[in-house]
């Protein structure tokens, strides 16, 4: 949700960055891959020590808007609340729940009967408090169980499903990955959601992967975050790792092709690719023959420099094709510069 990402955003990051660092001590953050989904899956259960039961108590304590704690914030909501229609509202008083026109009500993020098995509102999963989010009464009943499915505006029926609206995408998206490694197979991202699951492994669809990249995590979704390790009455004890870190999911389900990755809040995509680079190595080397190949099959940029600093060869190479022709240069001493998005190393080649 981007309307509230940089408001309180100093005092934010203090608390956020603090109870983050503090709270996956113990994970081991080199892991990519299900490696990485086995281990944020061992924590967030393991640390899920207050198990809540379905009431209000807890969505008034952890959807209050960061700019006014007298209103909740309203998921799918977009509208000031200067319309005549109250359906569409962002905000809402913490104080006016229930089940009637204009009250808010608790919306299953995952609804409870595309689970499989489904579950009820009265345990886990059903009363997870990263899933629950206060929802205007008619606009929950809009949505229903829809399947999520991708829109463009404001939240509404689209084709095959129900889209969030551009303000909350995000964080619908980081809720169904949560609750993927929360529950595992009860709350599949294939059940919940409308799109292609091909290019991805373990059953995530390439639509969460795309919204967690297009709607920045907000200020809200941290201090709801933060909430849940901070000790309070309805609080779990565990936090939503892709609120703290949105590339986690690309390092566990990769990023699909013409996607960018997801904010990277840690520096983990910056280390991960100074790591990739400094493994990529050259052979031949010394090189006898025209041909010289690569031993990461990835997209790199390959340039050649004679010793004199003259520009010999330029080419990219793919994860297809991980090989450079050098017939047309001499024999001798060169600089290749490997580089793969904003990181580079050069490697010194011997042509024999």
């Amino acid at each position: 949700m981007k309307k509230f990402y940089f408001l309180a955003l100093i005092v934010t990051i203090n608390i956020s960055v603090y109870a983050q660092q503090s709270y996956y001590d113990d994970v081991n953050l080199t892991l990519t891959g299900l490696a990485l989904k086995n281990e944020l899956s061992a924590k967030v259960t393991t640390t899920h020590t207050n198990v809540l039961s379905y009431g209000w108590d807890a969505t008034k304590a952890t959807d209050l808007n960061p700019n006014n704690s007298s209103n909740v914030l309203l998921i799918y909501g977009y509208e000031d609340g200067t319309d005549a229609d109250c359906t569409n509202d962002l905000e809402r008083s913490v104080n006016s729940n229930g089940g009637s026109v204009c009250d808010f009500n608790r919306e299953h993020v995952y609804p409870k009967s595309l689970g499989t098995p489904s579950f009820t509102s009265n345990s886990t999963p059903g009363a997870d408090g990263h899933h629950i989010r206060a929802s205007d009464v008619q606009r929950n009943g809009a949505r229903g169980n829809q399947k999520f499915a991708d829109g463009l505006g404001n939240s509404k029926n689209v084709t095959g499903g129900w889209y969030p609206g551009d303000e909350w995408k995000g964080d619908a998206a980081r809720i169904i990955m949560y609750m993927y490694i929360r529950y595992g197979n009860q709350c599949l991202p294939t059940n919940v959601g409308v799109g292609n699951s091909a290019s991805t492994p373990d059953d995530m669809i390439e639509l969460f992967l795309k919204w967690n990249s297009e709607d920045p995590v907000s200020t809200y979704e941290d201090n709801r975050n933060t909430y849940h390790t901070s000790g309070a009455t309805y609080s779990q004890g565990n936090r939503n790792p892709f609120i703290d870190e949105p590339f986690l999911a690309n390092l566990i389900w990769g990023t699909p092709a013409g996607q960018t990755p997801a904010e990277d809040r840690w520096g983990l995509y910056l280390s991960t690719q100074e790591e990739l680079i400094s493994s990529v190595k050259i052979f031949p080397n010394p090189v006898k023959n025209n041909t010289i190949y690569f031993n990461k099959n990835i997209n790199l940029d390959i340039k050649i420099y004679d010793i004199l600093g003259k520009l010999v060869i330029s080419k990219p190479i793919t994860n297809n094709n991980n090989y450079v022709d050098i017939s047309n240069i001499n024999k001798g001493i060169y600089l290749v510069k490997i580089s793969n998005n904003n990181q580079s190393i050069t490697k010194k080649l011997i042509r024999q």
